[in-house]
């Protein structure tokens, strides 16, 4: 949006889950008369825009080229909308390959765009304080914090390594996990919240603004990524770009900007989770080695002024 809004443009960001069919949509678009639309994910805000009465382009998330297409309902009305967009925009080539092999004469309106990132860690962020509230001892001289930052939805499965992580607390007390992210399925939510209660170690933080979360990023020993399927996650490119290593699920997302051993760690079960955070807990000089590498990998490939130029000049399509 602030992309967008730099060109002059008036932007009204609305979420796709309160609405329920395109005739809303349409009556939305109607009365305050928009000019064009950008949805978020093929599926779930591309669906709102079909017979749209305005030019639109869609963005893909990922779970609608990775998951959503295999449901034949929901690939056909993918279908239909990627027919009607002036444009789609997907994060890495093999989003884009994917998505042209379900939809081939939509290939020529596919565009490639990694994700940009900006962080912005807040200067006045009390780390003590943080680490007080969530109930981690903050007198532990060799304490090391993994966190995890993901909504709360099966999708990211935050319940991955929560049984191994415990059992390896309780080996070595200095090691601490905890998930933040928004609620986004209740149900599931109270899952998780049952499940950590019994898990020493594991602690189930309160979501925070973006500003003290990138503190808190930064202040961690290392963010994790224990997602099912992923688009690109924005968490795993913030810690990059704050110095912060990475241990990321092995999944075709991650693997596409994490390279193993060298930007990154990947993983294939939690019990290799447990062994890669070891190895990086004793040996600084492959910590550090993986956190240059990686800061180096983000100016190059997710710089937030290449985004916005590239946004800028997809709307003038609209």
């Amino acid at each position: 949006r602030s992309h967008l809004r730099a060109a002059g443009h008036i932007c009204v960001l609305k979420d796709a889950f309160m609405y329920e069919s395109p005739t809303e949509i349409s009556s939305l678009t109607s009365t305050d008369k928009f000019d064009a639309a950008l949805a978020i994910h093929l599926y779930k805000g591309g669906r709102l825009l079909q017979g749209s009465r305005i030019p639109f382009g869609i963005i893909f998330g990922g779970t609608d080229i990775n998951e959503d297409t295999k449901c034949e309902e929901k690939h056909r009305v993918m279908g239909a909308v990627l027919g009607e967009a002036r444009f789609a925009v997907a994060f890495t080539m093999k989003m884009k390959e994917l998505a042209a092999a379900e939809w081939p004469d939509a290939r020529k309106k596919i565009y490639v765009q990694t994700q940009g990132i900006k962080t912005t860690p807040s200067e006045t962020f009390d780390w003590y304080r943080f680490l007080q509230n969530t109930d981690i001892p903050t007198d532990t001289s060799s304490l090391h914090v993994f966190l995890l930052v993901c909504g709360l939805r099966r999708v990211k499965d935050p319940l991955y390594l929560v049984d191994v992580f415990s059992d390896w607390h309780r080996k070595d007390p200095s090691v601490h996990l905890g998930i933040i992210g928004p609620a986004v399925d209740p149900l599931f939510t109270s899952e998780v919240k049952e499940k950590v209660k019994r898990a020493p170690g594991v602690h189930l933080l309160q979501e925070m603004p973006q500003d003290d979360l990138h503190a808190a990023m930064k202040r961690c020993f290392a963010v994790v990524n224990s997602s099912i399927s992923e688009g690109m996650s924005a968490a795993i490119l913030e810690a990059m770009d704050l110095d912060v290593p990475v241990l990321a699920r092995n999944i075709p997302g991650n693997a596409a900007i994490i390279k193993h051993k060298e930007t990154g760690l990947l993983f294939s079960d939690p019990q290799e989770f447990v062994v890669l955070s070891k190895n990086l807990m004793n040996d600084p000089i492959m910590e550090r080695e993986i956190v240059t590498r990686a800061k180096d990998y983000m100016k190059k490939h997710h710089s937030w002024e290449s985004e916005r130029k590239a946004y800028q000049n997809l709307v003038l399509r609209l």
